[in-house]
């Protein structure tokens, strides 16, 4: 593929495989249409070129992410909306060329950037937070990774253990959540713990059947490779030459977090993950994960990824309602201030979890 600036303000890109036009530009060439949508830009077609008309730095944004698709083409890759969507979010996060400065993080072509190989393939980050996590889960032993439901937390750290069992890396992979109820009583549950306790782990079973063949992971949890447990089943251990993901962490006590990081053995990598605004521990409970962060965030070899509503990359309405969460959280919490500040006192602060976090969309 060639390309040539024809304007200050219009980009012409040159295909080189006619058969592939189709495919980047999806069914009714709504690929396109979503990425004029998202950046204001407008895309015209004639034969195997393709114009983008707009402002330079939607332009340049609209290339980047038309470019990604077509590499991802060229290596016969699916490329659907789900794809278009992390092609123009992850475009979006990289700097603009005159705002980089000689100590900030390089802006990586989009075909260099991280992925996870497992034997369905490899994984790769749908936004520029996902790629820094997965960065760190490569680099570090211990790894935090916080932000809202649906930005990959859980999904790229099971897949990491995965590549690095496969890889004979590790020896076998641990995970663990704390049993807790989201708000509801759900009172007695029949059958042995193990049907007892499956429930609460049962994302965890749905991000391994993702990497590997359903038959695979029933052979390797028989076998003992993959365990998954209760955070309770935790205490008394030493976890070795493993992988180990402590998942729903905002839900456990700093007694439970603290026992759990402690559990780390020789050759061992943990993952942390967890959503400080989805607490589910009783009123007055400080969350576990929020102590451990205060504590350690810093801490030489301990690497904390943040991730925000903009990083979400399910459904695109998933993002939206985080967001407005957010802003419900922050508008109540500027109310509750104002009254207390007028009587005399001081904000209240939500217990266990801090400030909301920034929105991102």
């Amino acid at each position: 593929m060639a390309d040539t600036v024809s304007a200050a303000r219009t980009v012409t890109l040159q295909f080189d495989d006619n058969a592939l036009l189709p495919l980047l530009f999806g069914e009714h060439d709504r690929h396109l249409a979503r990425i004029e949508q998202r950046l204001g830009v407008r895309l015209a077609c004639r034969g195997n070129r393709l114009s983008i008309i707009g402002n330079a730095e939607a332009a340049e944004v609209a290339e980047a992410a038309i470019r990604s698709l077509w590499w991802q083409l060229e290596r016969s890759e699916v490329v659907g909306m789900a794809e278009v969507e992390a092609a123009l979010r992850l475009a979006e996060g990289a700097p603009a060329p005159q705002q980089r400065r000689l100590d900030s993080e390089p802006r990586l072509p989009l075909a260099d950037l991280p992925a996870i190989r497992t034997k369905k393939g490899a994984i790769a980050p749908r936004s520029i937070a996902q790629a820094s996590y997965m960065d760190q889960l490569a680099r570090a032993d211990m790894v935090f990774g916080i932000g809202p439901a649906g930005t990959g937390k859980t999904y790229l750290a099971v897949a990491q253990g995965v590549a690095l069992l496969l890889a004979g890396r590790v020896d076998r992979i641990v995970l663990s959540r704390p049993a807790v109820e989201a708000g509801e009583r759900l009172g007695f549950l029949p059958g042995d713990m193990k049907e007892k306790v499956d429930p609460y782990l049962r994302p965890l079973y749905d991000a391994l059947n993702d990497m590997m063949p359903a038959d695979q992971v029933q052979r390797r949890i028989a076998t003992g490779e993959i365990e998954i447990a209760p955070l309770a089943f935790m205490r008394g251990r030493t976890l070795a030459h493993c992988y180990a993901i402590l998942d729903e962490a905002q839900n456990t006590t700093p007694a439970q977090i603290k026992m759990f990081l402690t559990r780390m053995g020789e050759g061992t990598r943990m993952v942390i993950t967890g959503d400080p605004t989805q607490v589910d521990l009783p009123p007055g409970q400080r969350s576990g994960l929020a102590e451990a962060l205060s504590i350690l965030e810093g801490v030489e070899e301990i690497g904390v990824s943040r991730f925000t509503e903009s990083d979400v990359v399910r459904h695109p309405l998933v993002a939206r309602i985080v967001a407005a969460y957010n802003r419900a959280d922050q508008s109540a919490t500027g109310v509750a201030g104002g009254s207390s500040a007028r009587a005399g006192g001081v904000g209240r602060r939500r217990d266990g979890n801090g400030p909301p976090r920034q929105e991102g969309e």
